[in-house]
This record gives structure tokens, C-alpha cells and sequence, in this order.
């Protein structure tokens, strides 16, 4: 261990789509989200466990005596002020009982995930609590060898860590799906660069999820193909997905923003979106950028895709053909006149990007520009670390 400590994070999570349709048995495409939530354990002093959440107190003695009790030690029951403490208390309990007792150890949490936002803040925070519990009990090796910036679990150790997530989620969540811990545990190796956006709208899952499924009773002949449509799209966009190479080819862009498209609207058949949604969707496409809802709709976060900063040979020479002044205006023999106007215009996607989240600020809105399909939770050195982070882990 380093005098950092163990260095670990693990990735929120985005649904590309399957939204409300997997609760009706179709297919859902999550994938790992470039926003992580950082943990670092290191031996405490004493006979105490410590842990630091951002915004969150110690936990008190109901809490633990909650915790015993749901754990099998005899306690008094009274309701806990936070969920995170209480996950902590029991993986920290149930994993002490099944390997061993944790040692005194001091953990401090870091996220660059929103909460309550549907992004997988919570499966982000229990992965790495599991891991980091687990390695502190022996229940799990340390693969990070000297030299070495980041390392990964051996796959047996991994669906441990993912199990033991899963423990925690529930304690969270009631009767999660097991989906974001298991994203944030294996995380998805094709890349893609979107936007991601708060609209900030507060919204019930249970309320949206209730009403989808009185439009499904209501009107069955009309809405159960708009399901079997969002499902289709989900096969087609992992299709797709699997068909791109390491580093994206321009070609797959217009199918992926045609389904965003499609999907969307779909969603806002089913009852899912929100005016915040709409205007967030228009101020995307007023930039040539697509969008859509991501997670249980009714508000929360939209998705935007963001293609390479590249143009069509057929975009360039419509370019040509209409630009003015002419491009012999430029100081280049004309077999170069292509080469030069993509040069000119390598850097409008990344223009329209930034004008884009301006106006998507404007509107009370809240923008990240990140990466999905993220690698799942992983081992880091102190050097592989942003130095932002590091200060967050050492300031918590």
C-alpha cells in the first residue's frame, strides 16, 4: 500500500436506451460512465473505522445499533439518518463476518458523480467500498504491482467485489437491479464522447414507472410496439457498438444520432419526458448535436452525442462548392483544397460543442463532457491520479 493508501475508483453509469422498457422485459443498454467515484483506505489508529463522505455525518449509535441487528447481533432498531453510513456499517459488518474482522482502518470518499440523479452515484460508491473492504480483510488480492499505474482484479475477485456491491446497493435501494453496481464492477470498452447534462429537475422514478404502465393497460395495441421499437433500437445501437473499432469511425455517427432521435421520441410517447428535456434536446440541435433523456426521464439528465471533430468527403466538397470567397482565395495549389478547408473545419464540432454547453447553462442547467464506456473499478498508484482528486481524498 502506498502512502496513499489503497487508490480506488469505480464508474457511474448512463442507459444509451432501454429506458422504462426493461421494466417490461425488453432489452436495456447500459454502459460506464467517464465520471467516477474515488476511495482511499488506509490503516487507522486505534481500535476505530472511520469514514468520511462528503456531506454526510458519522454515523450514530441507532445507526449502528440498526446495523447489528441486521446483521444478526441483538440491537435496538431506530431508522438511519443516511444511506451511505448504513451501507457502510452493514458491508463493513457482513464482510468482518464472513473474512474476518476489518482492521482500524480510515476511508475517505470522492465523487465526481451527482447524486440522485440516475447516473449510478450510489453502485459507484459501494463497488469501491467493497473492494476496498474486501482487500482490507485479505478476502481479495492486491494486483497493483510496483511501477504499475493502474491495475484490475483476476475476473473470480471481481464477481466477489460485484456481489458484495450488490449487498450494499440493496441496503440503498430496496430491490435494486444489480445493473450499476455490475456496470461500475466490469464497467464497457467502446468509447464514445458525450455531453452530459443536469436539467436539475426533480423527478419519482416509482411516479413515471407507475405511469408508463397505465398507458401500457390503457392503450396496449398502441404502446406495447412503441416498446418493441425502444427495444429494437437498443439491439441495433449494441450492434453498432460492437461493430466500431477502437478509436470510432465517423461512418457509425449518423446511425447512433438517428437513434438517439428515434429514441427520444419514443420516450415522449410513453410519458417519460419534460419540457427541461424538450429545451435541452432543441438547444443540442440548434448546434447540430443530438440528444436525448437518459435514465427515468420526467427531468433529471439528457445525453448528448458528440461525434469526432471530423467531416464527410461529401460535407468538404459541398463546402468547396459553396464557400465564399473561393477557396483559390487560399494561399494552397488546388490538390490541397480539400486538405486545407478540413483543417478549417476540424475544429467546428469542438466550437459548437462549447457554444452548446454555454446555452445549456444559460438555461440552469448543469454540463459534463466525459467519456461512456469507461473501464470498471480499478486499482490506481497516487501517480495516476488527477491531483484534484488526490486533494479531495486527503481534504476529506
Amino acid at each position: 500500500m502506498s502512502e496513499h493508501g489503497l487508490l480506488v475508483s469505480a464508474p457511474g453509469k448512463v442507459i444509451l436506451h432501454g429506458e422504462h422498457a426493461v421494466v417490461h422485459g425488453k432489452a436495456a443498454l447500459a454502459v460506464a460512465l467517464g465520471l467516477r467515484t474515488f476511495l482511499r483506505l488506509r490503516p487507522g489508529g486505534g481500535e476505530r473505522l472511520r469514514i468520511h463522505l462528503p456531506g454526510v455525518g458519522p454515523p450514530s449509535v441507532e445507526q449502528l445499533d440498526v446495523l447489528k441487528e441486521f446483521a444478526g447481533i441483538a440491537a435496538d432498531a431506530s431508522a438511519p439518518d443516511s444511506l451511505a453510513v448504513l451501507a457502510f456499517l452493514y458491508m463493513c459488518l457482513a464482510i468482518s463476518a464472513k473474512y474476518g474482522d476489518v482492521p482500524s482502518v480510515d476511508i475517505a470518499v470522492w465523487s465526481e458523480l451527482p447524486t440522485g440523479a440516475g447516473l449510478g452515484s450510489s453502485a459507484a460508491y459501494t463497488v469501491c467500498l467493497a473492494a476496498a473492504l474486501l482487500h482490507a480483510c485479505r478476502a481479495i488480492s492486491c494486483p497493483l504491482k510496483d511501477g504499475e499505474a493502474t491495475a484490475r482484479w483476476p475476473e473470480e475477485e471481481m464477481t466477489l467485489i460485484n456481489s458484495w456491491a450488490f449487498q450494499g446497493e440493496r441496503v440503498i435501494h430496496g430491490n435494486p437491479s444489480g445493473v450499476d453496481n455490475a456496470v461500475g464492477t466490469w464497467g464497457m470498452v467502446p468509447t464514445l464522447r458525450i455531453l452530459l447534462t443536469n436539467t436539475k429537475v426533480p423527478r419519482s422514478t416509482k411516479v413515471l414507472v407507475a405511469g408508463v404502465k397505465e398507458k401500457i393497460l390503457k392503450f396496449p395495441a398502441i404502446m406495447n410496439p412503441v416498446l418493441d421499437s425502444i427495444d429494437a433500437i437498443s439491439q441495433e445501437c449494441q450492434s453498432v457498438l460492437e461493430a466500431m473499432p477502437t478509436n470510432p469511425s465517423p461512418e457509425y455517427y449518423p446511425i447512433l444520432e438517428e437513434l438517439f432521435d428515434i429514441n427520444q421520441h419514443h420516450l415522449n410517447v410513453i410519458g417519460v419526458g419534460h419540457p427541461s428535456l424538450d429545451r435541452l434536446c432543441r438547444v443540442t440541435a440548434s448546434h447540430g448535436l443530438h440528444s436525448k433523456l437518459t435514465g427515468a426521464g420526467g427531468g433529471g439528465c439528457g445525453i448528448t452525442l458528440l461525434p469526432p471533430g471530423q467531416c464527410s468527403l461529401l460535407t468538404l466538397h459541398e463546402a468547396v462548392r459553396v464557400q465564399s470567397p473561393p477557396l483559390a482565395a487560399l494561399s494552397c495549389p488546388p490538390a490541397d483544397s480539400l486538405a486545407a478547408l478540413a483543417f478549417l473545419l476540424a475544429d467546428a464540432t469542438p466550437l459548437a460543442v462549447e457554444a452548446a454547453k454555454r446555452d445549456l447553462c444559460a438555461c440552469g442547467f448543469e454540463c459534463w463532457e466525459t467519456d461512456i464506456g469507461a473501464p470498471g473499478v480499478t486499482l490506481h498508484s497516487s501517480s495516476s491520479l488527477k491531483a484534484e482528486v488526490l486533494h479531495a481524498l486527503s481534504e476529506s
